[in-house]
């Protein structure tokens, strides 16, 4: 077999053990996180980023890695969302909450902008100005409350009329 020939094809038999240890992974994953907490896309957060990145180098280094073995790569795995799921319930105990989600910060209050927290939550004015015209606000001055929620995303509360007393 050419040079080219082995690198465009290789040998078959390691694309088939590759296949296997593939499927082979994706079902310890599926298991292992069907066995924790469940998330979408929208709300992760770091952890759950750096979480999903790393499950897909593992099974992507296992699977095709002639001298990686699936134990190891499940092994991995396991660990990887063994230890997602301790970050995941360390947020339920208030002491550990603040390492694990960033607090929630007031961009915006009555129409001010709090550039302190604004500059904390890594953001710029021209970041702001952006979600505002996204939330269907031309300036800071027809929003009431602007926060930089936990997950990352911005929540706008228009400024209006305010509720009559109950």
């Amino acid at each position: 077999m050419s040079g080219l020939q082995h690198a465009l094809v290789g040998d078959w038999h390691h694309a088939v053990w590759a296949a296997v240890k593939a499927i082979a992974l994706f079902i310890t994953a599926a298991a292992a996180f069907r066995v924790t907490q469940r998330r979408t896309i929208a709300e992760f957060t770091p952890f759950d980023w750096v979480t999903a990145v790393a499950v897909g180098a593992i099974v992507g280094r296992t699977a095709t890695a002639a001298d990686t073995a699936y134990l190891t790569g499940a092994a991995a795995l396991v660990t990887l969302i063994a230890a997602h799921a301790v970050v995941t319930r360390m947020r339920f105990v208030p002491a550990l909450r603040r390492w694990v989600d960033p607090p929630v910060r007031v961009l915006i209050r009555d129409g001010k902008i709090d550039e302190r927290n604004l500059r904390r939550s890594g953001l710029t004015r021209t970041d702001l100005d952006a979600v505002l015209r996204q939330h269907g606000h031309e300036s800071p001055t027809e929003v009431r409350l602007a926060l930089f929620e936990e997950k990352g995303a911005v929540s706008v509360l228009p400024a209006g009329p305010s509720l009559p007393d109950r």
